[in-house]
């Protein structure tokens, strides 16, 4: 691979931490509101439904995090 395409690769790498960064951002105000929430209605359908995002935020700042594993295999 080429200098200019390593390049390139890198800047895409760098956006997922961007990505990354706001994911977690809007995981966390989420966890927040769900603490925040009386214990009874964390119970409730919404306490779960507000529960399986956090998971799944979770779930994809994973998967791109091995995203940027293979691009730096590639890179290499």
């Amino acid at each position: 691979m080429n200098n200019d395409r390593r390049s390139r690769l890198q800047e895409v790498r760098e956006s997922l931490d961007d990505v990354i960064s706001q994911i977690e951002e809007i995981k966390d105000e989420e966890q927040e509101a769900l603490d925040n929430m009386p214990e009874g209605l964390q119970q409730t359908e919404r306490g779960d439904k507000m529960q399986t995002a956090i998971d799944t935020m979770d779930e994809a700042i994973s998967a791109i995090g091995d995203v940027q594993q293979t691009i730096d295999e590639a890179a290499q």
